[in-house]
């Protein structure tokens, strides 16, 4: 049911009938569709939705490596939703009070860090679930609910809630196949610097032993027919990884491309003045700067 908007010239729905909101992101992702991404850790509602105009698929909002709390990402949120880019949060842990106060300010998709076994993914799942089936607690007037707008929001929110697991240690790899197999997991993301160090290379995701472990392990999770997903900041990995099979791709790092950018723009700069200020040499002697007399 939906009633006229005398300024808008449109309808819109009649109060206590909103529908639930779509998640363009969990659609995609079960249709096989590539959505490449960039992570997030600028814990700021405005480098969010410039990178959101982008052109990405989707963004990674990162409250465990920065300092973003609810309220950053409740920001953040409002900031993207205008964009066609998928926001995908990340909790700092895997705990059901974190994640219910994310799924109430509105977050659709969770990336769950660090998980070790299928109890712990089926911890994840229960925790975005409405008892009887999990543990989330209920709250009516949420920005989720469309703060209570949104009909039979208890018996629908899981239909659109996305959860993405993140294995990233070399125990995690060897449960590909049960975390893959609990009932409401959509996707699992190899997480390569925690596995880089797990593997016995702390701060080299692009080590030989962590390139080849990432890589069959895109392949057992494609084998137990989930989407998978990586982060690597490296082009050629990443092509090497979509072609492997992941779907859901984030190819850089906002921090990243903010310091390698200035960086290199510095430098850049700073050869130019050190070539301008070093003294022309001329028939072997430093030739004196021209006078000009006024």
């Amino acid at each position: 049911m939906t009633v006229d908007n005398p300024l808008a010239g449109a309808s819109r729905p009649a109060p206590g009938q909103w529908p639930l909101p779509p998640n363009a992101f969990k659609a995609a992702l079960a249709r096989g569709e590539q959505m490449i991404g960039i992570w997030c850790s600028l814990a700021d509602p405005y480098p969010a939705e410039i990178v959101a105009s982008a052109g990405f698929d989707w963004l990674l909002l990162d409250t465990e490596h920065s300092h973003a709390d609810i309220a950053t990402v409740l920001s953040q949120l409002q900031a993207v939703a205008p964009y066609p880019c998928s926001p995908v949060v990340r909790p700092p842990v895997n705990d059901p009070v974190v994640i219910k106060r994310l799924l109430d300010v509105g977050a659709q998709s969770l990336l769950i860090p660090q998980v070790e076994s299928a109890e712990e993914a089926r911890a994840a799942v229960a925790a975005t679930r409405y008892a009887p089936t999990g543990v989330r607690g209920v709250a009516a007037l949420t920005r989720a609910t469309r703060f209570g707008r949104v009909k039979d929001y208890a018996e629908l929110a899981h239909t659109e809630l996305c959860v993405l697991i993140q294995v990233e240690s070399r125990h995690a790899l060897e449960q590909i196949g049960p975390i893959a197999s609990v009932d409401g997991v959509d996707g699992i993301f190899i997480g390569p610097s925690d596995l880089a160090a797990s593997l016995g290379h702390p701060g080299d995701p692009n080590a030989p032993g962590v390139i080849e472990a990432v890589e069959k392990a895109i392949g057992r999770v494609r084998a137990a027919g989930k989407p998978a997903g990586v982060l690597t900041t490296n082009p050629t990995f990443a092509r090497r990884c979509i072609d492997l099979g992941t779907t859901f791709t984030a190819v850089g790092v906002d921090v990243g491309l903010l310091a390698r950018g200035a960086d290199a723009l510095a430098q850049a700069f700073r050869q130019q003045a050190a070539a301008a200020a070093a003294p022309a040499i001329v028939g072997g002697s430093s030739e004196a700067p021209m006078r000009v007399e006024s």
